[in-house]
């Protein structure tokens, strides 16, 4: 069994996933954007499509989101995730549209609706996870929601096989340091404290990481 996963920038990765993936038969395989032929991913037993700084609906100046799209769109039948930008390019996939919202960078709760608690989501009720993010999706035509906030409405939902989630619940908490890094224009434009964003990381990490690797673990038992 294969599991390909779409990674726009390498410290964005499966990060505490990657080992329950393997742990659970599947093979990983990336795929990186603007590098590798993510079309490839089409007939992956799973695939995941992961986050990244650029924004989903901004095809005109990176032309690769319409192969990423288009792999979606070829995998609306098959086990998808899509994390952050990843979800978001599922909304647009799906026919939804993805606007800015209300910017979200660190860690906090989801309130799950009652799908969400009945789905692989469970796990993070009342647990931290990781948010990165300004812009956000609207639903898509039959996509049930799974998880809101009060800053944004729609944080999770599913639609078929597929499960799109806002957050970040792959997040390592112990490689915070590679996102302070590699986001480290961004949080000096928003006005964020790296030294803040640390340590929310070493308060809240154990929690998110067990809530994230639950998640995942009973996201792959129900395939």
């Amino acid at each position: 069994m294969r599991c390909d996963v779409v990674r726009f920038v390498a410290f964005e990765h499966l990060g505490t996933w990657e080992a329950e993936i393997r742990a659970h038969g599947y093979e990983v395989r990336y795929l990186d954007v603007g590098v590798d032929d993510v079309g490839e991913a089409a007939r992956a037993d799973i695939a995941i499509v992961l986050g990244g700084p650029i924004d989903a609906p901004d095809s005109e100046t990176y032309p690769v989101l319409k192969e990423v799209r288009a792999l979606l769109e070829a995998r609306r039948e098959f086990p998808t995730i899509g994390v952050c930008l990843g979800a978001q390019l599922m909304a647009l996939a799906a026919g939804a549209e993805v606007t800015p919202g209300v910017r979200e960078v660190g860690y906090g709760v989801v309130d799950l609706t009652d799908a969400g608690r009945a789905s692989a989501l469970r796990a993070l009720d009342c647990n931290p996870v990781l948010h990165w993010h300004a812009d956000t999706f609207g639903l898509p035509d039959g996509a049930v929601l799974l998880a809101s906030n009060a800053a944004n409405a729609h944080q999770a939902f599913s639609l078929g096989p597929w499960l799109a989630v806002q957050f970040h619940p792959e997040a390592d908490p112990e490689a915070i340091e590679q996102w302070l890094i590699g986001h480290t224009s961004d949080l000096r434009a928003w006005g964020l404290s790296v030294t803040e964003l640390r340590q929310q990381a070493r308060d809240h990490g154990d929690a998110a990481t067990m809530g994230g690797v639950q998640m995942i673990r009973d996201w792959l038992r129900a395939l």
